[in-house]
């Protein structure tokens, strides 16, 4: 296990409580709410009637009838809008809290204890473990290094984690994502824009594009830079973040259906590998 550090991560959490809190997610979220344990989480999508995503981000249960759900900065605002539009006569809140999130890297699950009021949270992505401190106020454990914003971005690419803005937005189809087996059920009932989700799941030939890992030992090209496979438009880097310990870069990048992973596609001139799907 590498030596442990933390980051101080900015996510916007939305607090859902109340009786009726656990029936209302679990008509709007994909994820079955259901099976949450108190202090459990899981990742999710709340999507518009269409199918398409509104946010991904994670549910927790705080209590019975008390959840947290922690989104990217910025999109918190459009949860509780997307929530609250259709609360009508439910006995249930939704408004935004100000709580804090520490994540601490390359750290095994179960191996931190919970601060007070809030929530430890494992975490487990391919190339990354970790443990999430979720509180209203939060502190870097003892014995452990702080570490900047830049060093998670690096980590998160890496490890594939798609972020809000970047590689999801309104437009974005869930089965695009690569995230679905991990944030929606298939076994609860009905949910409000499940029916494109259980559309796509059944296709063979899948979405019409994926994001995928890459990576590059040249200098990091920009997010946004267009992909090119034996000249032909391939698809476009969604999210590109320079090796901390030296040249090379990490990145993910929304590729065509019928490019092959792994392989070799060209960013601006600059050799770009994909990484297997």
């Amino acid at each position: 296990m590498k030596a442990r550090s933390a980051v101080l991560r900015s996510r916007d959490v939305v607090r859902v409580a109340g009786p009726e809190a656990l029936t209302y997610l679990q008509g709007q979220l994909s994820q079955d709410v259901e099976a949450l344990a108190v202090g459990t989480s899981a990742d999710t999508f709340v999507l518009q009637p269409t199918g398409k995503v509104d946010a991904w981000m994670r549910i927790s249960r705080l209590a019975d009838d008390e959840y947290l759900l922690d989104v990217d900065a910025g999109w918190g605002d459009a949860v509780v809008a997307r929530l609250k539009r259709f609360l009508l006569r439910t006995d249930c809140t939704v408004e935004p809290v100000d709580w804090e999130l520490v994540t601490v890297l390359d750290t095994a699950p179960g191996s931190l204890v919970a601060p007070e009021g809030g929530l430890a949270l494992d975490v487990a992505w391919p190339s990354l473990t970790a443990v999430d401190l979720l509180a209203p106020w939060v502190s870097v454990p003892d014995g452990v290094d702080e570490v900047g914003a830049a060093i998670w971005e690096h980590r998160r690419i890496a490890a594939g984690i798609p972020a809000m803005g970047a590689e999801v937005d309104d437009s974005t189809i869930p089965g695009a994502t690569g995230v679905v087996d991990r944030s929606a059920s298939f076994t609860k009932g009905c949910y409000t824009g499940q029916e494109l989700v259980a559309r796509v799941d059944s296709r063979v030939a899948g979405t019409p594009t994926r994001i995928v890992r890459a990576t590059g030992d040249g200098p990091a090209p920009e997010a946004g830079t267009a992909l090119l496979a034996d000249g032909v438009e391939a698809g476009v880097l969604t999210s590109v973040a320079a090796d901390p310990a030296g040249p090379g870069f990490v990145a993910l990048a929304s590729v065509r259906r019928a490019v092959t992973a792994p392989g070799r596609v060209d960013a601006a001139g600059t050799p770009v590998d994909l990484l297997a799907d």
